[in-house]
């Protein structure tokens, strides 16, 4: 082993360290559960472990490891479609932040789709213009805007029926 191969793998094991509590986060904003978080944070860090040493060297390793997270949050739906069983009773969310977010919103935003999820809570959790989240989500501004407006509408719904009752 060389001695700059070392050096890189640090960098990168130091990267990692650093960033997973800020990545874990999102992860669960995407996915709505613990559990389903810490997977998809250890399958973005091992599809990102072959190139780790030029992302620590990256000027922005977060954003990268993010558009890694976004994109396996996304395809992850795909490939588990038929494997998936909806366990929304058992579902376990963790705690809102503080005063961040108001109302207790996990519960609804687990119930809508996977990018319509990640469009919102890149735009208000992460504070991501629209041009920046269409290259993450992999579509144009104008459908994170749709994205958005109907993650938006859905979630008025289930809140405006949850007060009237």
């Amino acid at each position: 082993m060389d001695v700059t191969d070392a050096a890189a793998r640090a960098d990168w094991a130091q990267t990692a360290t650093a960033l997973a509590p800020r990545l874990l986060r999102l992860a669960v904003m995407l996915t709505g559960s613990s559990y389903e978080a810490e997977d998809l944070l250890q399958s973005t860090f091992a599809r990102a472990q072959r190139h780790g040493d030029r992302i620590a060297a990256m000027a922005a390793p977060a954003a990268y490891l993010r558009t890694i997270m976004v994109n396996e949050h996304v395809s992850r739906h795909r490939r588990r479609r038929l494997r998936t069983v909806p366990l929304s009773d058992a579902l376990e969310l963790p705690a809102a932040p503080a005063a961040e977010t108001g109302p207790d919103l996990w519960p609804w935003l687990a119930t809508l789709p996977r990018q319509q999820r990640a469009v919102l809570v890149l735009r208000y959790y992460e504070d991501l213009p629209d041009g920046e989240i269409a290259a993450l989500v992999g579509c144009s501004p104008a459908t994170v805007r749709s994205h958005a407006s109907h993650g938006l509408a859905k979630l008025r719904t289930l809140l405006t029926d949850e007060e009237s009752r």
